[in-house]
């Protein structure tokens, strides 16, 4: 297998992340997104998004959907279990792995998109030009502080996101809330149950930077 991933990047974070709790070995390549090589012919022939991470498996299909790579990588490997032990906590986690997409990466992407100098004419992804609009930066940096209010909320009521154990919800949530602090510059310190939750899941080896 082959990891085509983008260093600091949070997609590919979410996948480099879990395959160090998994304790993988996995040869990793570099995309320099800021050179627009993702953008590229060769590389829309793996990934027809232009997005990283890319898993190419050693009997030559590509998986480039971050949820679809981490369920091969738990179905071929499965301990430690991260997507669930049971029909009940599989489902559970799943829900809120989605929760975490659309409430806070896809709010953060669209501040960062809508804003960023380097997302020019780029402001969602693919190769297809699409002008970035400010009003949605703006919904998005608001919609992120929703995040922030209702992560913390969450947080007060159970240890970890998707319940009382550590999950891929835990991987999302805590990178999902650094990309999204860093492009929003909001912060965290009003969310007393989301800070201290912050604070333990930044002492994981697979979240350290």
């Amino acid at each position: 297998m082959r990891l085509y991933t983008c260093t600091g990047a949070p997609s590919p974070r979410r996948v480099t992340a879990f395959v160090a709790e998994k304790g993988m070995a996995i040869e990793t390549v570099e995309v320099d997104l800021r050179s627009g090589e993702h953008l590229s012919d060769e590389f829309q022939a793996r990934s027809p998004e232009c997005t990283v991470p890319v898993l190419d498996l050693d009997g030559g299909e590509c998986l480039w959907n971050t949820v679809a790579i981490r369920q091969y990588l738990e179905e071929i490997q499965p301990e430690p279990a991260l997507l669930g032990r049971d029909a009940a906590e599989r489902a559970r986690i799943t829900q809120w792995v989605s929760w975490l997409e659309h409430n806070g990466f896809l709010a953060a992407a669209e501040a960062f998109r809508n804003a960023a100098a380097g997302m020019k004419d780029h402001a969602l992804p693919g190769r297809r030009p699409v002008p970035q609009i400010e009003a949605l930066a703006e919904r998005g940096r608001l919609r992120f502080g929703f995040f922030l209010e209702d992560l913390d909320r969450r947080l007060a009521d159970s240890a970890h996101v998707a319940g009382p154990e550590f999950s891929v919800a835990d991987l999302d949530a805590f990178i999902v809330l650094e990309f999204g602090l860093r492009v929003t510059k909001l912060s965290i310190e009003p969310w007393e149950q989301l800070s201290a939750w912050h604070q333990r899941m930044a002492e994981r080896p697979s979240l350290r930077d």
